[in-house]
């Protein structure tokens, strides 16, 4: 058996439907509830969801499939908001707990099998460097999956988009937008590096949290007024959660980012700030294609970790150094209203075996009280 997950509408898929007809087949749509960062796949349901709204058993379709294929169009060099919103529900595929693989942190393996992957992008006159992008994407993935990738394949189609109009002719803009996209709400440590940077700016700044329920068309009108915009984004699955590209799309539908500056405080819950890489392709794409001027980002590793020691007041212990000196230097260059080099930040002489060991402990912790 064959796992097949597609965002084609109803009457495209009905075109090809019949040469997938041994796949089991999914398609992202609006009854999917979005991942919210819950953990509870991992602490309480051996891989099962808590959302039982026919996407919670995707870790056990996942592992009884020979092969995932995704069928996607492309996105920011990854996945569109419909299929991510499947992936991003697929966490329970691989154990909360760590281990080095590839020389990186990763998730340890629930089952044996090394999944096969292969993704069928769809797009216009895609360049050589976004179709880079999307393979680096697909090969994290499949990292972080552990799995494999066999193939990935690129299928033109469609006109390309006009290039955004990068003059602002609309009102003037003005004043700073923070943006926090993660699902966890006040649980996020992405919150706490956003509080952290606020601090250091020092200045009046609009905040709005992107909750599950959050007005969308609410938000895309704030950015287009804003003359600097922030997105603080963990990383969900290797790239940008599910909620954040809705956003996305609709700034996109509303042409509502042309002529701002953007910048990001990304992090990741393992070890090295690098894994956080194709998220920042990602955002960079996103501002090429809609008119943004991307400006700069403070990319963490490490994620958990710093966050609770901001959140307890210990950011200035050894560990959290580097995490806060890189979000002091974005700070001034958005005060500066500048363009800086992206700013990786990995934990401060707090080795990766003793960050493993920690995590893997705090785990086994929440699995006895789940």
């Amino acid at each position: 058996m064959k796992l097949l997950i597609h965002d084609y509408t109803p009457s495209e898929w009905e075109r090809i439907a019949g040469e997938y007809k041994d796949c089991v087949v999914i398609s992202g749509n609006g009854a999917i509830r979005p991942c919210i960062g819950c953990f509870c796949c991992w602490t309480e349901g051996e891989g099962e969801c808590v959302f039982k709204d026919g996407y919670h058993t995707m870790c056990a379709l996942i592992h009884e499939a020979e092969e995932m294929i995704i069928m996607t169009k492309y996105t920011y060099g990854g996945f569109s908001s419909l299929v991510k919103s499947v992936i991003d529900r697929c966490i329970g595929f691989v154990l909360p707990e760590f281990e080095v693989a590839y020389d990186e942190m990763h998730h340890q393996k629930r089952f044996l099998d090394d999944k096969l992957i292969t993704v069928y992008f769809r797009g216009p006159a895609l360049s050589e460097t976004q179709k880079e992008n999307a393979r680096s994407y697909v090969f994290a993935l499949s990292r972080n999956f552990r799995g494999m990738v066999k193939n990935v394949f690129f299928e033109e189609c469609g006109a390309s988009d006009e290039p955004a109009d990068l003059t602002d002719k609309e009102a003037k803009r003005s004043g700073i937008l923070m943006v926090e996209c993660s699902p966890r709400g006040e649980r996020s440590n992405t919150g706490v590096f956003l509080n952290e940077l606020q601090k250091d700016l020092g200045c009046e700044v609009k905040r709005v949290r992107l909750t599950v329920n959050a007005d969308l068309a609410e938000i895309t009108e704030d950015l287009r007024r804003a003359k600097t915009v922030i997105f603080g984004i963990p990383l969900y699955v290797d790239g940008i959660p599910a909620a954040a590209l809705r956003l996305f799309e609709k700034v996109k539908e509303k042409n509502a980012g042309k002529g701002c500056r953007f910048y990001a405080v990304v992090n990741n819950g393992l070890y090295e700030s690098r894994q956080n890489r194709n998220l920042l392709n990602m955002l960079k794409e996103f501002c090429a294609e809609n008119g943004l001027l991307y400006s700069g980002a403070a990319a963490i590793g490490a994620g958990e970790a710093m966050g609770v020691l901001m959140r307890k007041g210990k950011s200035a212990l050894w560990p959290a150094h580097n995490a806060k000196a890189s979000l002091a230097e974005l700070a001034k260059s958005i005060l500066q209203e500048k363009t800086a080099d992206d700013i990786y930040a990995d934990p401060f002489l707090f080795p990766r075996s003793v960050y493993i060991r920690i995590a893997n402990a705090n785990w086994q912790k929440l699995k006895k009280r789940g």
